[in-house]
C-alpha cells in the first residue's frame, strides 16, 4: 500500500500535541496590526487547541503525527 501524503499547508499550521489532539496559533494576528492595541496583540499569542468539531478533519490532513 502506497505511503499518505502529508497535507503541507496544515503541516505549517498545525502542530500535535502529545496526547494527539491539535494546537493553533490563535487568529487576528496576521495583517492590519497597526489598528489592533498592544493588549490585544499580547492577548493573541500563544497556541489555542483546535476546536473538537475540527479536530478529525486535521487528523486527516496530518496522517502521521497524530497518534
Amino acid at each position: 500500500m502506497p505511503k499518505m501524503k502529508t497535507n503541507r499547508a496544515a503541516a505549517k499550521r498545525f502542530k500535535a500535541t502529545g496526547s494527539g489532539k491539535f494546537k493553533a496559533a490563535k487568529k487576528g494576528r496576521r495583517h492590519i496590526l497597526s489598528n489592533k492595541n498592544r493588549k490585544r496583540k499580547r492577548r493573541l499569542k500563544g497556541m489555542v487547541l483546535v476546536d473538537p468539531a475540527d479536530q478529525k478533519a486535521v487528523a486527516r490532513m496530518l496522517p502521521y503525527a497524530a497518534k
